[in-house]
């Protein structure tokens, strides 16, 4: 009796640990098909995201067609091609000096600038910043530029030394403005919309933040012949032949040529490689349907893309528990945080887990979703610098320095040498973000190949829109000019 009342125990505590084993390996069969779904939406997203050198020189011929259009009338491309009246750039032989004001997304800075005649000669300028009250930013022209008038005034009045002085005769300035304007002239202009967050009733304004990049990059080296900005935003300007611009618009020119501020963050193609997940983060912004090419480059929006798609694996999974309810707030992630993350060598991606405490308040994120969530920002960073790169192939292929010839209306030019082509750079999404500056020139080589690469650089340029603002007015300060 006893011994059969043993062995019924016994079975009974064999069933029992059957039965834990088994719901053990039940879950260990969901979750390891839970993490296949979540694999297979970074499968999924690799594949769309996919940017192949054809790919890319599709898009290439894309931007440089757009170009043309865009250039040929006024509404013929998403591009603007916005005349400049810039017709002329810094040759190193400027003297004096000279102050710039740059207007930012928050911020204004009036600077002071002195030449000293010899190409590179630019002494140390002078600096100061002021906050935007945030009421202004929705005011009127007249109340935002009162306060930035008053504060040229006492900048220019404070002399070298910080003591009041008494300054004689008529300074020059030159003023970059970081919004699409319509140029009338090289000193006037008609704003095309706001953007950064202002809503000013009226204005009239100047030299493009791009341009200013350029005049700078032209200054140190005379080769420079486009600008391209990659920070929170992205934009490029050029400098495009007499001939094309008579071709296109019958406008004439006091020189061989004008720069031209393309707005190329609203250069949109079928080439281009979206996703759903961009789809919905642009019928989610104040600007749906537009600034397309810079809501998939730029670095105000990479740290969106990952944020959407880390929520669909936090859906599809539970690979941080339950779904962070952080993780459902928009633009929570930054681009600084997305490169920390991506650029991460320690063993236990210790800066991982760290940003991903601090963003997303979880502590302990197991090491295998780190590292997806490392090869997730991978995807998308290497994606935006590759169509970067695509971008700066399509300046060169219309101005004929892509080794293919340049197109002029309409027709594709074969007779143009290739030569040194300098690119000036700005931006913190290019200089800080080691892999998006590693990928952009990885795929420029691949579009250009091996034989035109070469010729082709890409020089950092630091404060291009604040000296070389004061740079053009040094250039046009000897000259009249009509509006």
């Amino acid at each position: 009796m006893g011994r059969l009342m043993v062995l019924g125990l016994a079975v009974t505590v064999a069933v029992a640990a059957c039965a834990v084993a088994s719901v053990a390996v039940g879950r260990r069969v969901r979750s390891r098909r839970k993490w296949r779904r979540v694999l297979g939406v970074l499968a999924e997203l690799e594949e769309r995201c996919a940017t192949p050198v054809g790919k890319l020189k599709q898009v290439v011929d894309a931007m440089a067609v757009e170009m043309h259009a865009g250039l040929a009338s006024e509404g013929g491309s998403k591009l603007k091609m916005l005349l400049t009246f810039v017709d002329r750039l810094p040759n190193g032989s400027e003297k004096g000096t000279y102050y710039a004001l740059d207007v930012g997304g928050t911020n204004f800075r009036v600077l002071r600038v002195q030449l000293g005649g010899q190409r590179s000669s630019i002494l140390e300028p002078h600096v100061e910043q002021q906050a935007i009250p945030p009421h202004l930013m929705t005011s009127t022209s007249e109340n935002l530029f009162d306060l930035i008038a008053s504060a040229i005034k006492e900048f220019v009045d404070r002399g070298e030394d910080g003591s009041k002085t008494l300054v004689s005769g008529r300074g020059k300035l030159g003023f970059t403005f970081p919004f699409p304007v319509k140029q009338r002239s090289v000193s006037s202009g008609i704003l095309i919309k706001w953007t950064k967050g202002f809503h000013i009733e009226d204005m009239v304004s100047q030299v493009n933040d791009t341009v200013g990049t350029l005049a700078l990059g032209h200054y140190h080296d005379e080769d420079t012949v486009a600008a391209v900005i990659f920070g929170t935003g992205t934009n490029a300007c050029y400098w495009e032949r007499t001939d094309a611009i008579i071709k296109c618009q019958g406008l004439l020119t006091t020189s061989g040529g004008m720069v031209i501020n393309m707005e190329w963050g609203n250069f949109w193609s079928s080439h281009l490689p979206r996703t759903s997940y961009d789809t919905d983060l642009d019928s989610h912004s104040s600007s749906p349907n537009d600034q397309g090419f810079e809501k998939m480059i730029s670095g105000m929006y990479l740290g969106e893309v990952v944020r959407r798609v880390l929520l669909r694996m936090s859906q599809e999974s539970d690979i941080f528990g339950t779904v962070p309810s952080r993780l459902s707030l928009p633009f929570i992630f930054r681009t600084p945080m997305i490169s920390a993350m991506h650029e991460d060598d320690s063993p236990g991606l210790i800066e991982v887990a760290r940003i991903l405490k601090d963003v997303l308040e979880i502590p302990d994120v197991p090491l295998k979703v780190r590292k997806l969530i490392v090869k997730l920002c991978n995807v998308v960073t290497r994606r935006a610098a590759r169509l970067a790169a695509a971008g700066i192939g399509g300046i060169l292929k219309k101005i004929g320095r892509d080794g293919s010839g340049s197109i002029t209306g309409g027709r594709t030019r074969t007779d143009v040498k290739m030569r040194r082509t300098v690119v000036a750079v700005e931006g913190s999404l290019y200089t800080s973000y080691t892999m998006f500056r590693e990928y952009l020139h990885e795929a420029l080589w691949e579009i250009l190949g091996e034989d035109i690469a070469p010729h082709v650089i890409l020089k950092v340029i630091e404060d291009g829109p604040g000296i070389g603002a004061a740079l053009l007015a040094a250039t046009y300060s000897k000259d009249s000019v009509c509006g």
